[in-house]
């Protein structure tokens, strides 16, 4: 199933994905992830489409039964109205008229009664696989998510470790600038005057 197979590449690409060191989270390539959903959108209506087909055989069948019941009893009527004669033959015919009228009303309920059970039988299974195709869809694009979620936050914490480097390195630097400064500033307080030296 076209589906099926979508839904085991969305896992596996998540299952694959590359982590960030000690940070547990995944980095997933969003040109995959969002061909991977293109896919489950060009795939599913061919599913629903399938389920569709499933309930109109449900229709044929009942609608095939029902017409299967029709032909017999009209193939009995045709029968009873031929047993039909005078005196004895016609007591004996309407007799096995009603014998057989009444097999044929035995068939009939057993013939659209298997065929609305069957009938039901598919119905469920056409509603519980489209479910399922829903479940099985809604859990793996929501672990897809949930997968670019984490490594979004991830990325976020490495760009505040690296703002936070940054700050500390110029704080740094303003403090070497500083202290060469107050050393520059020291040694030309140390040194005689200029006028001193001459004498």
């Amino acid at each position: 199933m076209a589906v099926r197979d979508t839904l085991n590449r969305i896992e596996n690409l998540v299952a694959s994905a590359s982590h960030l060191p000690l940070t547990g989270k995944a980095v997933i390539e969003e040109e995959d992830l969002v061909k991977l959903v293109e896919d489950l959108r060009r795939d599913l209506p061919q599913e629903l489409e399938r389920a569709e087909e499933i309930m109109r055989d449900k229709d044929n069948l009942i609608q095939h039964a029902q017409a299967e019941a029709d032909k017999i009893i009209k193939q009995a009527r045709v029968q009873a109205e031929q047993l039909v004669d005078e005196n004895d033959v016609v007591i004996k015919a309407r007799e096995q008229a009603k014998l057989i009228l009444m097999r044929v009303r035995d068939q009939e309920s057993e013939i659209v009664g298997g065929a609305q059970q069957r009938a039901q039988t598919l119905h469920e299974q056409a509603d519980a696989y489209v479910n399922q195709v829903f479940d099985q869809l809604i859990e793996r694009v929501s672990n897809a998510l949930q997968g670019i979620h984490t490594a979004q936050s991830g990325l976020e914490q490495a760009i505040q470790i690296l703002q936070q480097s940054k700050i500390q390195m110029n704080q740094q630097s303003v403090q070497q600038t500083y202290a060469q400064q107050m050393a520059q500033v020291q040694q030309n307080y140390q040194q005689p005057p200029a006028y001193n030296q001459q004498q």
